[in-house]
């Protein structure tokens, strides 16, 4: 059993959810939260989150949709056993699974295609680039390793379901790869950019979603949402964040449409 680091108990979603995390290291920002928001997934479905960390998007989608069923995998054995206390705190444990694993090695119970959804919050920074956090931990779940991007979405891709989606957050600035890597297995890929304070260019992350078994040359270009602002001028969220962050709303991921 790994031995767990000192820990917080934090809360999601309102007080809707919680979670156990590092004191120090990596810890959950809003990322996961709007990431389970934007899967489609109804009360039926399975979802695989790749890459789950201490457990924050899987247990808000678990919350935010009653009836889904959840597999986390996670290759830091101290944060899946955080993200299993986590689970059995909001009382999920019959929906919501962590295991142990390498998405380079996976682990065998894990079927290719028998996923409705995947979903993934991938390291963003490329290895060898940028400044790596000292914390092991949170070098880990921050700085591609082996598994570089081009990893991540293949391993993605291959669990997914033929008319399932796939999910992912990253940084704005890597949209492109994210969107090229993704159109070599799934189309209707759609593009929606988290705005800082404006639509004006302040994006950081963005959410790109596609779905597997559509025809991969559909368009030359992905289709472009509006997205989210997330802060008003003054730094709060604003009314839609709000909802999402707050209350458990969905993002709604607009359908693929083909540019005029």
């Amino acid at each position: 059993m790994a031995a767990l680091p000192d820990t917080t108990e934090d809360r999601l979603l309102g007080g809707r959810v919680t979670i156990f995390q590092p004191t120090g290291g990596y810890r959950a920002a809003i990322d996961p939260v709007l990431l389970a928001a934007a899967v489609p997934a109804g009360p039926a479905d399975t979802v695989l989150d790749v890459g789950a960390g201490t457990g924050a998007a899987s247990l808000a989608l678990a919350v935010r949709v009653d009836g889904v069923r959840i597999t986390g995998l996670e290759i830091q054995p101290a944060l899946a056993a955080l993200a299993r206390n986590s689970a059995t705190a909001n009382d999920l444990g019959e929906r919501v699974s962590f295991i142990d694993g390498d998405l380079l090695t996976p682990p065998g119970d894990l079927a290719p295609g028998s996923f409705d959804h995947v979903i993934a919050n991938p390291p963003y920074l490329a290895a060898g680039t940028g400044n790596p956090p000292p914390d092991a931990a949170k070098r880990t779940a921050t700085v591609e390793g082996e598994a570089a991007l081009s990893d991540w979405l293949g391993f993605l891709s291959s669990m997914v379901a033929d008319g399932g989606t796939i999910t992912i957050v990253h940084r704005f600035d890597r949209a492109d790869d994210v969107v090229s890597g993704l159109r070599q297995y799934a189309g209707d890929v759609v593009v929606f950019p988290l705005w800082q304070k404006n639509h004006n260019g302040d994006a950081k992350r963005v959410i790109v979603q596609a779905r597997k078994g559509e025809a991969k040359d559909m368009a030359g270009e992905p289709a472009f949402a509006p997205g989210l602002v997330l802060h008003q001028p003054d730094g709060g969220y604003t009314a839609m964040a709000d909802a999402i962050l707050r209350d458990g709303g969905d993002l709604d991921i607009p359908a693929w449409k083909a540019p005029p």
